[in-house]
Protein backbone atom coordinates (compact mmCIF):
# COMPACT_ATOMS: atom_id res chain seq x y z
CA UNK A 1 0.00 0.00 0.00
CA UNK A 2 3.25 2.31 0.77
CA UNK A 3 4.64 2.14 -2.60
CA UNK A 4 0.42 2.39 -4.27
CA UNK A 5 0.56 5.72 -2.46
CA UNK A 6 4.08 7.00 -3.24
CA UNK A 7 3.38 5.98 -7.25
CA UNK A 8 0.01 8.02 -6.95
CA UNK A 9 1.63 10.41 -4.89
CA UNK A 10 4.39 11.09 -7.75
CA UNK A 11 2.20 11.75 -10.98
CA UNK A 12 -0.69 14.22 -8.23
CA UNK A 13 3.43 15.77 -7.38
CA UNK A 14 4.15 16.33 -10.82
CA UNK A 15 0.61 17.91 -12.32
CA UNK A 16 0.87 20.20 -9.59
CA UNK A 17 4.64 21.18 -10.64
CA UNK A 18 3.54 21.03 -14.11
CA UNK A 19 0.44 23.63 -13.84
CA UNK A 20 2.83 26.15 -11.77
CA UNK A 21 6.16 25.89 -13.87
CA UNK A 22 5.29 24.99 -17.75
CA UNK A 23 6.56 27.25 -20.87
CA UNK A 24 4.42 28.49 -22.75
CA UNK A 25 5.41 26.52 -26.00
CA UNK A 26 3.79 27.01 -29.73
CA UNK A 27 2.94 23.43 -29.80
CA UNK A 28 1.24 23.87 -26.47
CA UNK A 29 -1.63 26.11 -27.91
CA UNK A 30 -3.77 23.31 -28.64
CA UNK A 31 -3.71 19.61 -29.69
CA UNK A 32 -3.11 19.24 -33.25
CA UNK A 33 -1.25 16.04 -34.20
CA UNK A 34 0.49 17.88 -37.17
CA UNK A 35 1.96 20.78 -34.88
CA UNK A 36 2.91 18.38 -32.12
CA UNK A 37 4.71 15.85 -34.35
CA UNK A 38 6.44 18.46 -35.78
CA UNK A 39 8.05 19.19 -32.74
CA UNK A 40 8.55 15.94 -31.37
CA UNK A 41 10.81 15.29 -34.53
CA UNK A 42 12.78 18.48 -34.48
CA UNK A 43 13.52 18.11 -30.67
CA UNK A 44 14.70 14.75 -30.93
CA UNK A 45 18.27 15.30 -29.90
CA UNK A 46 17.87 18.79 -30.05
CA UNK A 47 17.57 20.82 -27.01
CA UNK A 48 14.29 23.30 -27.02
CA UNK A 49 16.57 26.56 -27.26
CA UNK A 50 18.62 25.22 -30.14
CA UNK A 51 14.98 23.49 -31.87
CA UNK A 52 12.77 26.47 -31.58
CA UNK A 53 14.14 28.89 -34.17
CA UNK A 54 13.94 25.44 -36.64
CA UNK A 55 10.27 24.78 -35.34
CA UNK A 56 9.22 28.48 -36.16
CA UNK A 57 10.56 28.48 -39.55
CA UNK A 58 8.92 24.50 -40.69
CA UNK A 59 5.57 26.35 -39.41
CA UNK A 60 5.92 29.20 -41.17
CA UNK A 61 6.66 27.82 -44.16
CA UNK A 62 4.93 24.26 -44.05
CA UNK A 63 1.75 25.60 -42.12
CA UNK A 64 -0.32 22.22 -42.91
CA UNK A 65 0.42 19.20 -43.04
CA UNK A 66 -0.53 19.27 -47.28
CA UNK A 67 1.97 22.16 -47.49
CA UNK A 68 5.04 19.76 -46.21
CA UNK A 69 3.86 16.86 -47.71
CA UNK A 70 4.38 18.69 -51.11
CA UNK A 71 7.50 19.93 -50.22
CA UNK A 72 10.66 18.56 -52.38
CA UNK A 73 13.65 16.74 -50.20
CA UNK A 74 16.13 19.31 -51.04
CA UNK A 75 13.81 22.42 -49.33
CA UNK A 76 13.32 20.16 -46.52
CA UNK A 77 17.00 19.73 -45.84
CA UNK A 78 17.77 23.12 -46.58
CA UNK A 79 15.58 24.21 -43.90
CA UNK A 80 16.35 21.67 -41.86
CA UNK A 81 20.28 22.41 -42.09
CA UNK A 82 22.31 22.65 -38.87
CA UNK A 83 19.81 20.60 -36.62
CA UNK A 84 22.23 16.92 -37.62
CA UNK A 85 20.76 13.71 -37.62
CA UNK A 86 19.29 14.35 -41.55
CA UNK A 87 17.44 11.04 -41.38
CA UNK A 88 15.11 12.68 -39.05
CA UNK A 89 13.91 15.22 -41.56
CA UNK A 90 13.94 12.15 -44.44
CA UNK A 91 11.45 10.83 -43.02
CA UNK A 92 9.51 13.27 -41.93
CA UNK A 93 8.59 13.94 -45.32
CA UNK A 94 8.10 10.24 -46.55
CA UNK A 95 5.66 10.89 -43.38
CA UNK A 96 4.05 13.99 -44.43
CA UNK A 97 3.50 12.54 -48.18
CA UNK A 98 2.00 8.76 -46.40
CA UNK A 99 -0.07 10.92 -44.67
CA UNK A 100 -1.29 13.14 -46.80
CA UNK A 101 -1.87 11.03 -49.94
CA UNK A 102 -2.73 7.55 -48.08
CA UNK A 103 -4.26 8.74 -44.85
CA UNK A 104 -6.60 11.35 -45.93
CA UNK A 105 -4.19 14.07 -44.20
CA UNK A 106 -5.43 12.28 -40.76
CA UNK A 107 -2.97 11.34 -38.57
CA UNK A 108 -3.79 7.92 -36.51
CA UNK A 109 -4.86 8.19 -32.87
CA UNK A 110 -3.39 5.06 -31.08
CA UNK A 111 0.04 4.99 -30.09
CA UNK A 112 0.37 1.96 -31.88
CA UNK A 113 -0.86 2.90 -35.38
CA UNK A 114 1.26 5.76 -34.99
CA UNK A 115 4.17 3.63 -34.36
CA UNK A 116 3.58 2.37 -38.26
CA UNK A 117 4.55 5.76 -39.55
CA UNK A 118 8.43 6.01 -40.76
CA UNK A 119 10.71 7.76 -38.39
CA UNK A 120 8.10 7.65 -35.63
CA UNK A 121 9.42 5.64 -32.56
CA UNK A 122 7.76 4.63 -29.34
CA UNK A 123 8.74 8.29 -27.48
CA UNK A 124 6.53 10.21 -30.70
CA UNK A 125 4.15 7.80 -30.46
CA UNK A 126 3.53 7.88 -27.10
CA UNK A 127 3.46 11.47 -26.84
CA UNK A 128 1.05 12.04 -29.90
CA UNK A 129 -1.24 9.67 -28.69
CA UNK A 130 -1.09 10.86 -25.41
CA UNK A 131 -1.18 14.48 -26.06
CA UNK A 132 -3.66 14.93 -28.77
CA UNK A 133 -5.57 11.94 -28.09
CA UNK A 134 -5.89 11.13 -24.21
CA UNK A 135 -4.28 7.89 -25.07
CA UNK A 136 -3.29 6.88 -21.20
CA UNK A 137 0.21 5.47 -22.63
CA UNK A 138 3.79 7.06 -21.05
CA UNK A 139 6.32 8.87 -22.98
CA UNK A 140 9.99 7.84 -21.97
CA UNK A 141 12.60 10.24 -23.02
CA UNK A 142 16.42 10.88 -21.27
CA UNK A 143 14.47 13.24 -18.81
CA UNK A 144 12.04 10.84 -17.88
CA UNK A 145 14.53 8.11 -17.45
CA UNK A 146 16.51 11.03 -15.46
CA UNK A 147 13.38 11.18 -13.03
CA UNK A 148 12.11 7.90 -12.52
CA UNK A 149 15.75 6.67 -11.70
CA UNK A 150 16.43 8.89 -9.00
CA UNK A 151 12.96 9.12 -7.86
CA UNK A 152 12.36 5.30 -7.55
CA UNK A 153 16.17 4.56 -6.95
CA UNK A 154 16.18 2.43 -10.40
CA UNK A 155 20.03 0.93 -11.10
CA UNK A 156 19.21 -0.60 -14.34
CA UNK A 157 21.40 1.04 -16.97
CA UNK A 158 18.74 3.00 -19.31
CA UNK A 159 20.45 1.92 -22.16
CA UNK A 160 20.28 -1.85 -22.06
CA UNK A 161 17.17 -4.03 -22.87
CA UNK A 162 16.23 -4.62 -19.74
CA UNK A 163 16.36 -1.67 -18.53
CA UNK A 164 14.03 -0.03 -21.60
CA UNK A 165 11.84 -2.71 -20.60
CA UNK A 166 11.47 -1.59 -16.74
CA UNK A 167 11.50 1.79 -17.13
CA UNK A 168 8.77 1.88 -19.51
CA UNK A 169 6.52 -0.76 -16.83
CA UNK A 170 7.46 2.13 -14.38
CA UNK A 171 6.55 4.53 -16.49
CA UNK A 172 3.02 3.43 -17.34
CA UNK A 173 2.85 2.33 -13.96
CA UNK A 174 3.01 5.88 -12.21
CA UNK A 175 1.13 7.98 -14.86
CA UNK A 176 -1.56 10.12 -13.97
CA UNK A 177 -4.38 7.86 -16.37
CA UNK A 178 -6.95 11.00 -16.26
CA UNK A 179 -4.59 13.50 -17.83
CA UNK A 180 -2.28 11.78 -19.44
CA UNK A 181 -1.16 13.82 -22.19
CA UNK A 182 -0.31 17.07 -18.93
CA UNK A 183 1.66 14.17 -16.80
CA UNK A 184 3.73 13.17 -19.78
CA UNK A 185 4.73 17.01 -20.90
CA UNK A 186 4.87 17.46 -17.20
CA UNK A 187 7.49 14.71 -16.50
CA UNK A 188 9.26 15.67 -19.42
CA UNK A 189 9.25 19.13 -18.60
CA UNK A 190 10.11 18.48 -14.97
CA UNK A 191 13.55 16.50 -16.41
CA UNK A 192 14.24 19.49 -18.47
CA UNK A 193 13.89 21.93 -16.24
CA UNK A 194 14.15 20.96 -12.35
CA UNK A 195 15.72 17.44 -12.08
CA UNK A 196 18.48 18.39 -14.44
CA UNK A 197 21.58 16.07 -15.75
CA UNK A 198 24.18 18.13 -13.50
CA UNK A 199 23.80 20.01 -10.46
CA UNK A 200 19.94 20.00 -9.84
CA UNK A 201 18.27 22.05 -7.37
CA UNK A 202 16.92 19.27 -5.04
CA UNK A 203 16.40 21.91 -2.18
CA UNK A 204 13.58 23.41 -4.02
CA UNK A 205 12.26 19.79 -5.42
CA UNK A 206 8.69 19.04 -4.89
CA UNK A 207 9.79 15.47 -5.06
CA UNK A 208 12.58 15.58 -2.48
CA UNK A 209 11.32 13.93 0.30
CA UNK A 210 10.13 10.50 -1.28
CA UNK A 211 13.68 10.48 -3.83
CA UNK A 212 15.48 7.42 -3.37
CA UNK A 213 18.46 9.18 -4.97
CA UNK A 214 18.58 12.00 -2.57
CA UNK A 215 17.89 10.39 0.23
CA UNK A 216 20.70 7.72 -0.34
CA UNK A 217 22.90 10.80 -2.12
CA UNK A 218 22.82 9.10 -5.55
CA UNK A 219 21.91 12.06 -7.13
CA UNK A 220 24.74 12.44 -9.30
CA UNK A 221 25.48 8.60 -10.01
CA UNK A 222 21.31 7.93 -11.50
CA UNK A 223 20.43 7.37 -14.32
CA UNK A 224 22.90 4.47 -15.03
CA UNK A 225 24.51 3.70 -18.39
CA UNK A 226 26.18 1.29 -20.26
CA UNK A 227 29.17 2.33 -21.86
CA UNK A 228 29.30 3.98 -25.12
CA UNK A 229 30.52 2.46 -28.31
CA UNK A 230 34.05 3.73 -29.18
CA UNK A 231 34.43 7.18 -30.87
CA UNK A 232 35.78 6.44 -34.27
CA UNK A 233 38.22 9.06 -35.94
CA UNK A 234 38.05 9.82 -39.47
CA UNK A 235 39.73 11.97 -41.41
CA UNK A 236 37.93 14.25 -44.34
CA UNK A 237 39.63 16.21 -47.06
CA UNK A 238 37.34 18.64 -49.12
CA UNK A 239 38.41 19.74 -52.64
CA UNK A 240 37.59 23.21 -52.86
CA UNK A 241 37.68 23.80 -57.08
CA UNK A 242 37.23 27.31 -57.91
CA UNK A 243 37.59 27.49 -61.68
CA UNK A 244 38.73 30.98 -64.01
CA UNK A 245 35.33 32.41 -63.20
CA UNK A 246 35.31 32.24 -59.48
CA UNK A 247 32.27 29.10 -59.67
CA UNK A 248 32.68 26.30 -57.56
CA UNK A 249 31.91 22.27 -57.73
CA UNK A 250 29.55 20.70 -55.27
CA UNK A 251 28.19 17.72 -55.34
CA UNK A 252 25.47 15.73 -53.80
CA UNK A 253 26.26 12.98 -50.87
CA UNK A 254 25.43 8.97 -51.55
CA UNK A 255 24.51 6.10 -49.93
CA UNK A 256 23.28 5.58 -46.21
CA UNK A 257 26.35 7.30 -44.21
CA UNK A 258 26.01 10.26 -42.25
CA UNK A 259 24.80 13.20 -44.36
CA UNK A 260 23.05 11.48 -46.90
CA UNK A 261 21.51 13.83 -49.69
CA UNK A 262 23.09 16.86 -48.52
CA UNK A 263 25.53 18.80 -50.87
CA UNK A 264 29.59 18.85 -50.01
CA UNK A 265 32.94 19.86 -51.85
CA UNK A 266 34.16 16.72 -53.47
CA UNK A 267 35.44 14.63 -50.17
CA UNK A 268 38.27 11.99 -49.62
CA UNK A 269 38.20 10.24 -46.51
CA UNK A 270 41.61 9.15 -45.32
CA UNK A 271 42.80 6.88 -42.49
CA UNK A 272 45.64 9.52 -41.26
CA UNK A 273 46.08 13.23 -41.99
CA UNK A 274 46.32 13.36 -45.43
CA UNK A 275 49.77 14.62 -47.55
CA UNK A 276 50.07 16.99 -50.42
CA UNK A 277 50.99 14.02 -52.04
CA UNK A 278 47.93 12.24 -51.61
CA UNK A 279 45.71 14.92 -52.64
CA UNK A 280 47.67 15.56 -55.46
CA UNK A 281 47.42 11.81 -56.74
CA UNK A 282 43.37 12.37 -55.96
CA UNK A 283 43.29 15.41 -58.14
CA UNK A 284 44.37 13.72 -60.97
CA UNK A 285 41.01 11.26 -60.82
CA UNK A 286 38.85 14.29 -62.04
CA UNK A 287 38.98 14.09 -65.31
CA UNK A 288 37.87 17.87 -66.02
CA UNK A 289 41.11 19.47 -64.02
CA UNK A 290 44.75 19.49 -65.63
CA UNK A 291 46.49 22.30 -64.49
CA UNK A 292 45.91 24.06 -60.84
CA UNK A 293 47.27 25.65 -57.74
CA UNK A 294 47.18 24.01 -55.00
CA UNK A 295 47.09 25.16 -51.33
CA UNK A 296 45.76 24.25 -47.77
CA UNK A 297 43.12 26.38 -45.95
CA UNK A 298 43.70 25.49 -42.35
CA UNK A 299 47.13 24.34 -41.28
CA UNK A 300 45.08 23.00 -38.23
CA UNK A 301 42.09 19.97 -38.60
CA UNK A 302 39.01 21.57 -38.02
CA UNK A 303 37.61 18.81 -34.99
CA UNK A 304 33.13 18.40 -35.80
CA UNK A 305 31.98 15.45 -32.90
CA UNK A 306 29.34 13.21 -33.98
CA UNK A 307 27.66 10.49 -31.88
CA UNK A 308 30.46 8.12 -32.96
CA UNK A 309 32.62 9.73 -34.98
CA UNK A 310 35.29 12.32 -34.50
CA UNK A 311 35.76 14.21 -37.70
CA UNK A 312 39.29 15.73 -38.42
CA UNK A 313 39.09 18.39 -41.64
CA UNK A 314 40.74 20.22 -43.94
CA UNK A 315 40.38 22.44 -46.85
CA UNK A 316 42.56 21.53 -49.65
CA UNK A 317 41.46 25.24 -52.46
CA UNK A 318 42.24 24.20 -56.00
CA UNK A 319 42.39 27.14 -58.10
CA UNK A 320 42.12 26.66 -62.23
CA UNK A 321 42.66 29.55 -64.73
CA UNK A 322 40.04 28.14 -66.87
CA UNK A 323 36.07 27.38 -66.83
CA UNK A 324 34.76 24.23 -66.04
CA UNK A 325 31.04 23.63 -67.10
CA UNK A 326 30.70 21.69 -63.82
CA UNK A 327 30.83 24.76 -61.48
CA UNK A 328 28.37 26.78 -60.28
CA UNK A 329 28.41 30.15 -59.31
CA UNK A 330 29.17 31.35 -55.22
CA UNK A 331 26.18 33.19 -55.47
CA UNK A 332 24.08 29.68 -55.58
CA UNK A 333 25.62 27.85 -52.85
CA UNK A 334 22.94 29.19 -50.64
CA UNK A 335 20.35 27.16 -52.27
CA UNK A 336 21.91 23.71 -51.55
CA UNK A 337 21.79 21.72 -47.77
CA UNK A 338 24.91 21.30 -46.65
CA UNK A 339 26.44 20.35 -43.60
CA UNK A 340 27.25 22.44 -40.71
CA UNK A 341 30.85 21.77 -40.59
CA UNK A 342 30.63 22.99 -44.89
CA UNK A 343 27.68 25.85 -43.88
CA UNK A 344 31.29 27.15 -41.30
CA UNK A 345 33.38 27.29 -43.86
CA UNK A 346 31.39 29.38 -46.70
CA UNK A 347 31.31 31.50 -43.84
CA UNK A 348 34.67 31.78 -43.16
CA UNK A 349 35.61 32.33 -46.88
CA UNK A 350 33.24 34.98 -47.15
CA UNK A 351 31.00 32.75 -49.76
CA UNK A 352 28.26 32.94 -47.65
Amino acid sequence: MRHLAKFMAFGTKILAWYEQHKRDLPWRIDKNPYTVWLSEVILQQTRVDQGMPYFKRFKERYPRLEDLANASEDEVLKLWQGLGYYSRARNMLFTAKYIHSELGGEFPSSAKELLQLKGVGEYTASAIASICFDEVVAVVDGNVYRVLSRYFGESLPINSTEGIKAFKELANLVMDKNQPGDYNQGIMEFGSLQCVPVNPDCSSCPLQNGCNAHSTNRVTELPLKLKKTKVQTKYFNYMVIIDSNERIVIEQRKGKGIWNGLYQFPLLETSEKATPFQIEAHIKTFPYINEYELSLYNQEAIIHKLSHRKLHTHFWIIQLNYPIEKAIPKSQLTNFAVPVLIANFLKAFKIY
